[in-house]
């Protein structure tokens, strides 16, 4: 029987570089792009000679890439080892999913008792064979659009059929072709895809039972789901990052403090040789010290993510580029991020003054929200007529002060630590940018003026760059029903609005493959004279 799971892409809201380091805190909403993945037995029966096995086969499909893999996984040390692989586009690995497979594994092996390692080895002998899918959300399709000469309008992204296939960069720079690199929105579609692996193999094992999933009542089975991810995903980049991208494919939308790294020192020990079954079960044992907090945007506001179509950047460097800066100048750094600290609080306080006061007089605070929908942020104050809506405007107000402090400090930071963020050639007609290279910006004038003019549009509360900044996308919290028009506006400055929302859910067990649901769905959708 095929087990389904499915985890969220992210926006991380505020906390910036500042979440790289305890025990400061970020925002990150998780959203409704999600990242699919099945599970089920490559063959229907073991055979009579398979207890002298000493390896089992994977099958690894991707059908957005067209792409398949069959891999051999060693029964006895987890190793998982590609003997061949159809990549019609393009030669790449998946470094992500190639170690959630044995780190999932090694989870059961540390976890289980005699008896359910006698099941464990049937289910492993039958093979697995793995599908992902992304949903479109997390890649870009910009390109597709234009060519097909339609407009840039949430309703041209709509119009593609679900799980389309994935187009590549292929830029050239200095006049020689670059490696095709799937072409993303920054929706964090490897921790989603980890997450789903992990999470789908988890409960096909047996190890988990995500059926009765309760992500913040202290659920043993969705945190093991979250150390096996986390473990997996920073293998397959290399580092140990924040982690705050798997947390929120794990446990959804809520305001985070990182890990301490050394929580995973133990996983090193795998590359020296270390049987993966003790180091996963050191791992698990580990004092995993991460925070989170429940965190939801208050009612009647949306999220909505913006793609500029203006090139790419690299967070990396742009990490690489902020930590050179700390160590040069340590006072400046330091002050700079306690302001930032300071002003991500604010917001965040705002957002949970709100959520409050929505609970409190819910009709008082649906009457604002309805009028400042409506109107300039200039205007909102004369909306309120007694205490109770004065109050809630005042926490709008408080929200977008705090936002546009975020927004100076990271501009300040950017150019005190000569981040590079390389911003490729755009068509001449585009109004917003017409440098063809910028350097030392993490919020860059591009950028800049267009969230600044999304700011001064009727009914929205704030607008920024999420996470690393750079020019991979915006976003921005809008009022009521005005997300509308704000995506009208951006069309009509060469910024592509995206379909993607806030949904707080976290991993989720699904109830069928996602491609038999959407053709369900369209079925339903046909109405017969």
């Amino acid at each position: 029987m095929a087990v389904v799971a499915s985890a969220p892409g992210k926006v991380l809201m505020t906390g910036g570089y500042l979440i790289l380091e305890r025990p400061n805190a970020g925002v990150v909403l998780s959203t409704n792009a999600r990242f699919y993945a099945i599970v089920k037995p490559l063959y229907d029966e073991i055979k009579h000679d398979s207890w002298a096995w000493a390896w089992t086969d994977v099958k690894l499909t991707s059908p957005q890439l067209s792409r398949e893999s069959m891999y051999k996984l060693s029964l006895k040390n987890l190793m998982l080892q590609c003997v061949s692989s159809r990549q019609v586009l393009f030669e790449s690995r998946n470094p992500f999913v190639e170690q959630a497979v044995p780190y999932a594994i090694a989870a059961a092996h540390a976890l289980f008792d005699k008896d359910k390692m006698v099941f464990l080895n049937k289910l492993l002998l039958q093979g697995l064979d793995i599908t992902i899918l992304g949903c479109n959300d997390f890649y870009s399709y910009r390109n597709q659009i234009e060519a097909r000469g339609l407009p840039l309008t949430p309703e041209s992204l709509a119009a593609l059929p679900p799980f389309t296939s994935i187009t590549f960069n292929a830029e050239e720079q200095n006049g020689q072709n670059c490696k095709p690199e799937v072409a993303k929105t920054g929706l964090g579609s490897s921790a989603a895809m980890t997450t789903a692996v992990v999470a789908a193999l988890l409960h096909y094992l047996g190890v988990v039972d995500l059926s009765t999933l309760s992500k913040y009542e202290g659920s043993a089975d969705i945190d093991v789901v979250h150390i096996i991810a986390q473990t997996a995903h920073c293998i397959a980049q290399g580092k140990v990052g924040s982690g705050f991208d798997v947390s929120s494919a794990v446990y959804g939308s809520h305001r985070y403090v990182r890990f301490s790294p050394d929580v995973l020192s133990s996983a090193q020990d795998a590359v020296k040789g270390t049987p993966l079954q003790e180091v996963m079960a050191a791992i698990l044992k580990g004092k995993w010290d991460h925070e989170r907090t429940k965190f939801s945007l208050p009612p009647m506001m949306n999220l909505l993510l913006g793609e500029p179509g203006t090139g790419g950047s690299s967070t990396p460097s742009m990490v690489g580029a902020v930590k050179r800066w700390q160590k040069s100048d340590p006072a400046k750094a330091q002050e700079t991020w306690r302001k930032l600290s300071e002003a991500n609080s604010k917001l965040e306080i705002q957002f949970n003054t709100l959520s409050k006061l929505a609970e409190e007089n819910c009709n008082a605070y649906k009457c604002v929200i309805d009028k400042c929908s409506k109107q300039k942020s200039e205007k909102w104050i004369e909306q309120s007529i007694e205490p109770s809506q004065e109050a809630v405007v005042k926490a709008l107000l408080g929200a977008r002060s705090a936002m546009v402090e975020i927004r100076n400090l990271m501009h300040q930071m950017g150019e005190a630590a000569g981040v590079p963020v390389v911003h490729y050639p755009v068509p001449a007609q585009d109004a917003l940018c017409q440098c063809p290279f910028v350097f030392g910006v993490i919020e860059p004038e591009s950028q800049t003026r267009l969230l600044d003019a999304t700011m001064d549009m009727e009914g929205v509360l704030l607008a920024g760059v999420p996470g690393a900044g750079g020019f991979d996308a915006v976003f921005s919290v809008t009022l009521g029903d005005s997300g509308n028009n704000v995506t009208k506006a951006w069309s009509s400055l060469n910024v592509l609005a995206l379909l993607v929302r806030e949904d707080p859910r976290g991993v989720s067990l699904e109830t069928a493959d996602p491609r038999t649901k959407e053709i369900t769905a369209a079925v339903s959708a046909v109405h017969i004279e």
